[in-house]
């Protein structure tokens, strides 16, 4: 029925001065809002919306039709609070005498956390229509509760809420047509004002379950999942009940799946507690852009995610996009940088990363950034000067990175410099005594250079440190089998490495060789073919020397 009219109007609008079909539209605009609030059906959500935007053109000068609009939007998820409070603003402008023009105001005030000027907005309200002002007062009371919430606990605001809570209640039957504009009709309008009170006590007092109970109830006898819903998230996070919290945010979101605040907390949350749940991050971030598509810390938030998944392409070109907005942003390029070596466009990288370091936003990242390009420089394009100069620049920037020593390490261990690594790899034993891997480098230098008992020290060390380190104990376990001739100690370490790594390629090999030493072929044979089977997956060694060593078993 409204369809017909309202399609009426837009055939024949010549026939009507703009005034009157400003005010056609803004009536079916009402009957649908009106309809919304008490069934909340999206169809009469979109034609309300649709209605008040007509209005709007035919008559820019409706005060009403702005803040209306504002509210629907919201609740469409299309705009954000800033939006949402202009729009209420240019109400205010329109008609500065209009109550509830202020009122709207000061209720989007409130969710942005601005008290303040919330506060001055519905006492304006209330002055400007004093007999009907229940609304205003009863959103006032509710405002200074939701203020010490947030802060502290202060007596004048608790009197004040006392106060306002009291004349609003009183003032309730001469303001009921204002009142049922707002909610869906009285009774639920005093129902959330009640609820809300309810569990802002509950919480002041630190009786969290039963808040929590307050507002399960709540939910289901008013249905806006989307405001308690997100109380209870709020205090399971208090609480440290991080999965209910998640649980409660995401029905909260069932109701209004645009709110930019319980995405943010989703995804949040997502991100440091479920790590595997990444798609629901990137769908959180995916629809924060739709309402901030500028904000470029959701293209970069939305790059690491897909990092995770390990499409790299969808996190270059979110990276990109970030860039787009913000070109001189450090962060941004490394990120890149670290997503092109991924996807191995390696040059690319290169300049991204030259970016980030010659910004230097900060002494430590940036020898992070020059750690991650030396890298680059050593096993991608072979130029160990450029690696090692750029490593001797991250040490200058920041001296106590071992990680830093160790890769210096690993470059002289490969330019068979064996004195200048075992001096980095000790200096990053020095700067973090409980990191294994250090410990384990050093060890096959000292067992290169012939420090045979050194070496087993060292191994000794970082098995200490970390009982699980493999790669230790196949190391150390070579030392037993060709160094000191311990065949029966060698055996057992590559055992214990091949229970801690079942794919371990060389520790089998190694099996196979201290078998092969002790004359057991039969089982020597066993783990080199267990071995080569493996090695076609890890491609940890060359096979032919495998095949060298099993072929040998059968030699005459």
């Amino acid at each position: 029925m409204f369809e017909e009219k309202t399609k009426n109007i837009s055939e024949q609008k010549e026939e009507f001065d703009f005034s009157s079909a400003a005010q056609e539209y803004m009536e079916f605009a009402r009957k649908y809002h009106e309809q919304y609030l008490i069934k909340g059906r999206k169809s009469d959500l979109d034609n309300a919306v649709d209605n008040y935007i007509d209005a709007i053109k035919f008559n820019p000068n409706i005060a009403e039709a702005y803040y209306r609009l504002a509210a629907l939007l919201w609740d469409k998820g299309e705009i954000n609070l800033s939006a949402a409070i202009e729009q209420c603003k240019s109400a205010i402008n329109i008609s500065p005498s209009n109550p509830n023009a202020r009122i709207y105001t000061a209720y989007f005030l409130e969710m942005a956390k601005n008290y303040d000027e919330a506060e001055k907005e519905f006492k304006k309200a209330i002055k400007l229509n004093p007999i009907k002002s229940a609304r205003s007062r009863l959103s006032l009371a509710s405002l200074y509760l939701e203020k010490m919430h947030d802060t502290n606990i202060n007596a004048k605001d608790f009197s004040q809420s006392l106060y306002y809570m009291l004349s609003g209640s009183l003032s309730l039957p001469i303001d009921y047509s204002s009142v049922k504009m707002l909610y869906k009709n009285l009774s639920k309008n005093f129902s959330l004002m009640f609820y809300n009170i309810l569990g802002n006590i509950l919480e002041k007092t630190k009786n969290y379950s039963m808040a929590v109970k307050a507002y399960d109830y709540a939910a289901k006898e008013t249905g806006r999942n989307e405001i308690y819903y997100r109380k209870i998230g709020d205090i399971n996070v208090k609480t440290e009940e991080i999965e209910t919290a998640r649980i409660s945010y995401l029905n909260a979101l069932e109701n209004n799946p645009y709110d930019k605040e319980l995405l943010l907390k989703v995804a949040t949350i997502t991100q440091i507690y479920f790590e595997n749940d990444i798609n629901t991050a990137i769908d959180c971030y995916t629809k924060l852009l739709e309402l901030e598509e500028n904000n470029t810390g959701i293209y970069y938030e939305l790059g690491h995610l897909y990092l995770k998944k390990e499409d790299f392409i969808n996190a270059i070109n979110a990276f990109k996009l970030a860039l787009e907005k913000e070109a001189d942003n450090p962060f941004y390029h490394n990120a890149l940088a670290y997503a092109l070596v991924k996807a191995e466009q390696y040059e690319e990288a290169c300049e991204h990363y030259k970016f980030a370091i010659d910004k230097n936003p900060d002494a430590e990242w940036t020898a992070i950034a020059c750690q991650a390009l030396a890298s680059l420089y050593h096993n991608v394009f072979d130029d160990t000067d450029t690696a090692l100069d750029l490593l001797k620049t991250a040490i200058i920037l920041d001296e106590t990175n071992d990680e830093v020593f160790i890769e210096l390490g690993d470059i002289y261990s490969e330019s068979e410099d064996l004195d200048s690594a075992i001096k980095s790899y000790c200096e990053a034993i020095k700067l973090n005594p409980k990191n294994a891997v250090s410990y384990n480098k050093c060890a096959m230098v000292l067992w290169q250079k012939d420090y045979i008992e050194e070496a087993i020290i060292a191994y000794h060390k970082a098995i200490n440190i970390n009982p699980d380190y493999y790669c230790a104990y196949n190391n150390l376990g070579v030392i037993y089998l060709d160094g000191i001739r311990n065949l029966k100690e060698a055996k057992k370490l590559f055992e214990t490495a091949v229970s801690l790594k079942p794919n371990y390629v060389m520790a089998y090999f190694n099996l196979g060789r201290v078998l092969q030493e002790s004359g057991k072929n039969i089982e020597a044979a066993k783990y080199y073919q267990k071995a080569l089977e493996l090695n076609e997956t890890e491609n940890e060694i060359n096979s032919e020397i495998i095949r060298d060593k099993l072929f040998s078993l059968f030699e005459v």
